[in-house]
């Protein structure tokens, strides 16, 4: 669908209201043989987020642009309001921003995963969600093994690292990297990154710590224990520093974001959002649901949009867990949808909640799969003409259908006002 608002300034007609978005992030499935046919959504005990649906409006956005990958990256920055066709440069660059790490124009920039490889196939793309002291103990023993000009590997959370090359005599224009979570049980050799003469540079890098990691004593521990090892690092999701206006420039309003993931965090640090600390914060399902919608809730009083992002159905996605996907959704319904649909109530001002995963996950093969995603849009001024409880099949069943995700967030501000 195409989208015609005024040409007056956003911040004019909904300077008043305050807008929540909750992000379940890869919750979206295909029907599951654990569930009898039924998807995540579907399965779920989601009585907060269904009564949403029904008050409000329900249908479908595409998030993952025609000829672009399937990525949070990609997707987060869509259902954001930003077209990734315009300012997409990488995945990493984004989670670097997180990090606080600084940026040049001229730097390459990398996400760097622990994996695990057996027998020569990719196994698990978080290295069995490896310890934040485990990761940098690993990091730090690589680096006085492996040194390179220019290059610098910078610790993050758990399984997740940044690689800058801020060398400027190596070309990764042409390169071309695969995430590891896009390749569960697949050989590693065949997805090895290739493209111009600096993919070298990376192969070394991932067969160097191999070496490194194989009898380490963190690693003899971990398998000892029944845990996935960390075998090689991972570099993928390359790209340089973006050039995005801040939130407030384009839509008009001060916003926030609640993430344990730096991927958020970065492209909240681009788009001028304030990132919240908030404890117990994870991006499994032993996070602090609760927390979150706690904060997210007292955010309102400082900030016009709030956004609470998941990632556990995601990673359970990953895991092949259909059980722990479904728990997840339960708890982000429980704790996150009804307390801050409550709030708002009380507050007694206009407000509107915006409710979707960035991409589907699917448990059947652990992959992200670029097919529109569901969403929900309940309060001021939304009611659709026919009352839906909310799942795929539900949207997909719907009249609105966003056909450019990034188009999505004036629909969501601005629709009906």
């Amino acid at each position: 669908m195409s989208i015609d608002f005024p040409d007056f300034p956003l911040s004019i007609t909904i300077s008043h209201m305050k807008y929540v978005i909750i992000i379940p992030d890869g919750a979206a499935d295909l029907p599951l043989e654990d569930f009898d046919g039924k998807t995540a959504f579907q399965a779920a005990n989601i009585p907060n987020t269904d009564a949403l649906a029904k008050a409000g409006r329900i249908g479908t956005a595409n998030t993952t642009p025609q000829g672009m990958p399937c990525g949070s990256d990609v997707c987060s920055m869509s259902l954001l309001g930003y077209d990734p066709a315009e300012y997409h440069t990488g995945r990493a660059p984004l989670e670097a921003a997180a990090l606080g790490i600084p940026l040049s124009d001229t730097d390459w920039i990398f996400r760097v995963n622990f994996v695990t490889v057996i027998d020569g196939n990719m196994q698990d793309h978080s290295a069995g969600a490896i310890t934040d002291n485990e990761a940098r103990t690993l990091l730090a023993d690589f680096a006085k093994e492996f040194s390179l000009d220019g290059v610098k590997i910078y610790p993050g959370v758990s399984y997740r690292n940044i690689l800058i090359d801020s060398s400027g005599s190596r070309d990764y224009s042409e390169l071309v990297t695969t995430p590891p979570h896009d390749v569960p049980g697949e050989p590693m050799k065949k997805y090895l990154p290739v493209g111009g003469e600096s993919a070298q540079v990376l192969c070394d890098i991932i067969h160097r710590s191999e070496t490194i990691f194989a009898d380490h004593e963190i690693n003899a521990t971990r398998r000892e224990i029944g845990d996935a090892p960390a075998t090689h690092l991972w570099p993928w999701g390359q790209g340089t520093k973006p050039q995005m206006p801040t939130f407030l420039e384009k839509y008009g309003i001060k916003g926030a974001m609640i993430t344990a993931v730096d991927l958020l965090a970065g492209i909240s640090a681009f788009i001028g959002w304030d990132r919240l600390d908030v404890p117990g914060q994870t991006s499994y399902h032993d996070t602090d649901y609760a927390a979150a919608g706690t904060h997210a809730i007292a955010a309102l009083d400082a900030y016009d949009i709030v956004c609470v992002h998941v990632e556990a159905p995601d990673e359970a996605s990953h895991a092949a867990d259909a059980k722990t996907k479904v728990a997840a959704i339960e708890s982000i319904d429980q704790h996150i949808v009804g307390p801050i649909h409550n709030a708002l109530e009380d507050r007694g001002e206009p407000y509107r909640i915006l409710l979707l995963p960035d991409h589907y996950t699917r448990v059947d093969n652990r992959k992200h799969h670029a097919r529109p995603v569901p969403f929900l849009i309940a309060g001021h001024k939304m009611k659709g003409a026919v009352e839906r409880t909310y799942c795929e099949a539900n949207a997909e069943a719907s009249d609105l259908h966003i056909e450019h995700g990034h188009e999505l967030m004036e629909f969501f501000l601005q629709s009906g006002l």
